[in-house]
């Protein structure tokens, strides 16, 4: 999928991660569009804390759904998660990291730059 889709910083977006593969369309990329209801925008690195956290709202992202071709996640992948499930996380302190080059625009509707910015991931 070819896009022109930007930033938090108005950049071209980057990729987020090609294994396990993420994004709304599975092309790596926090890339968006009307249907996705879920606005998949935030590319986090996932920690443990985090992981148990969704898992405790209801969204098992630990457990392998071949049907899905979804592997699971551990600590240390780089998934899109949906916006408000990262502001759900930062509110209750347990925010995973975001990579700021790869998260799209479209996460400044539900939470401010500096939100991100106070959990910025740094390799």
């Amino acid at each position: 999928m070819t896009t022109d889709a930007l930033n938090v910083f108005g950049k071209p977006l980057t990729a987020c991660s090609f294994d396990p593969l993420t994004g709304y369309f599975r092309d790596g990329c926090c890339n968006t569009r009307e249907d996705d209801t879920g606005s998949h925008v935030i590319c986090a690195r996932m920690t443990a804390e985090f992981l148990q956290f969704s898992l405790s709202r209801g969204n098992d992202l630990i457990s392998a759904r071949p049907e899905y071709r979804f592997h699971g996640l551990k600590a240390g992948d780089r998934w899109c998660l949906c916006a408000m499930r990262w502001k759900e996380a930062f509110d209750a302190g347990v925010a995973p990291p975001v990579v700021l080059s790869s998260t799209h625009m479209k996460a400044l509707e539900y939470v401010t730059l500096e939100q991100l910015q106070s959990c910025e991931f740094t390799p």
